[in-house]
């Protein structure tokens, strides 16, 4: 696995970033939202602690995080009333493992008060932040060094994502096809998405708290942010059946 290259990042967008030390080596920070209710996956409780293959959602998606030594750290950002964290998944505190109770009623908001946790860390503006969805426990660490690879002497940073493979349909009200659309071009976004601290704490608050990734809030400010290609089994388990396609996955040996 390689690791960073040492010394000042080249074409690594110091303008961009307040605060940005030339010389100084970025480190990469995971933040998890973990504050959601998950009620699209219908009954159960949240869904980051259902349990699946024998573990709970988001013990499978911290554990991928855990196994790329790249990351300084991995910030897992709960609600403010979450009782549930430590008894779900004992024993997993330590020096890479943080958890914060400051999660917002949106996930931007979740992520803001976790870019303000990671600052009060320790964390600085030129350091990289990987948000990732806690729901997207088919993670691997080989795709979360590809971001990092692909994103790390990128100017603006990046995002996993898939290009669109289905034919696009736009849906009237009353769920019947509006039209067809043009799916050249188009992909679908994942998680991680990997941006300096100090572009996107900016960039969220002038998105709003309705933005629904942090590549979008990029995108409000100007930027464009690199599409690194994903994986058709890192996909958000969002409803009912999506649980049982990751129990049968997450059970393939090797993977």
């Amino acid at each position: 696995m390689s690791l960073p290259p040492t010394g000042h990042v080249e074409g690594a967008a110091a303008p961009a970033v307040p605060g940005y030390a030339i010389g100084v080596e970025p480190r990469c920070y995971a933040l998890v939202p973990c504050a959601g209710s998950g009620q699209r996956a219908g009954p159960g409780g949240p869904k980051q602690y259902r349990h699946v293959a024998g573990q709970p959602v988001v013990a499978h998606t911290l554990a991928a995080l855990a196994a790329v030594p790249r990351l300084a750290a991995t910030l897992v950002v709960l609600s403010p009333d979450d009782g549930q964290f430590e008894q779900a998944l004992p024993g997993l505190d330590g020096n890479r493992l943080w958890t914060a109770r400051c999660g917002g009623a949106t996930r931007a908001a979740s992520v803001c008060a976790g870019l303000d946790e990671l600052i009060a860390r320790g964390a600085q503006p030129h350091d990289w932040v990987l948000v990732h969805d806690a729901a997207r426990c088919l993670i691997t660490p080989a795709l979360i060094d590809r971001l990092i690879d692909a994103c790390w002497k990128d100017e603006i940073g990046g995002l996993l994502a898939l290009p669109l493979a289905d034919t696009l349909k736009d849906a009237t009200p009353d769920g019947r096809v509006a039209a067809t659309l043009d799916r050249s071009g188009k992909w679908a976004a994942q998680t991680p998405q990997m941006f300096r601290l100090g572009l996107l704490r900016p960039a969220l608050a002038h998105a709003g708290e309705g933005v629904t990734d942090e590549a979008s809030a990029i995108e409000s400010l100007g930027h464009a942010p690199l599409l690194v290609r994903g994986a058709l089994d890192n996909f958000k388990l969002t409803w009912p059946e999506d649980f049982a396609l990751a129990e049968r996955l997450l059970q393939v040996p090797g993977r």
